[in-house]
């Protein structure tokens, strides 16, 4: 039996003037295009959601956030990765307020990590990252949706591609 694998984000959103941090992601085995993502990545074993959803925002843009401060505002349930290894969960958490200056930390990995306005998010888009802003700025109390569930819709396929 497959275990559930575990995925974190954290939309960083500066409310003073409607942005949001966006990852222009490079690596070709999630997608044969660049596509656009929010920071994140995968939870290490035994590693608490919210610390890792910290690491990760720090690993990839060089901003820093206490994991305490962190708001869980989306959970996507995926039924297949772009990466072929299964189903995971992706908790989607929510920063106002950080410290440090947007870097792109990881240029193997990013073409590019930019404050985007809130309504105009760039494209190509990984859907799940896109699921998660549009619900989280649009203020969707559900704060659940599900990605490949739909066998007519190709779980690969990106937003706005």
């Amino acid at each position: 039996m497959q275990s559930l694998r575990q995925a974190v984000c954290v939309i960083v959103h500066d409310e003073r003037t409607n942005k949001v941090v966006c990852v222009h992601y490079a690596n070709d085995t999630w997608s044969a295009v660049p596509a656009w993502t929010v920071p994140g990545g995968k939870v290490e074993e035994g590693e608490r959601l919210d610390e890792a959803a910290a690491r990760e925002l720090r690993e990839e843009t060089g901003l820093a956030v206490d994991a305490d401060e962190l708001r869980l505002v989306h959970t996507v349930q995926v039924k297949a990765g772009w990466d072929g290894q299964g189903p995971f969960l992706l908790s989607v958490f929510a920063a106002t307020s950080w410290q440090g200056e947007l870097t792109n930390a990881e240029p193997d990995k990013h073409l590019a990590v930019l404050w985007t306005d809130a309504g105009a998010l760039p494209t190509p888009m990984f859907p799940t990252s896109h699921a998660a802003l549009t619900a989280y700025l649009a203020g969707d109390r559900r704060g659940f949706s599900t990605h490949g569930w739909d066998s007519s819709v190709d779980p690969r396929a990106l937003v706005g591609a």
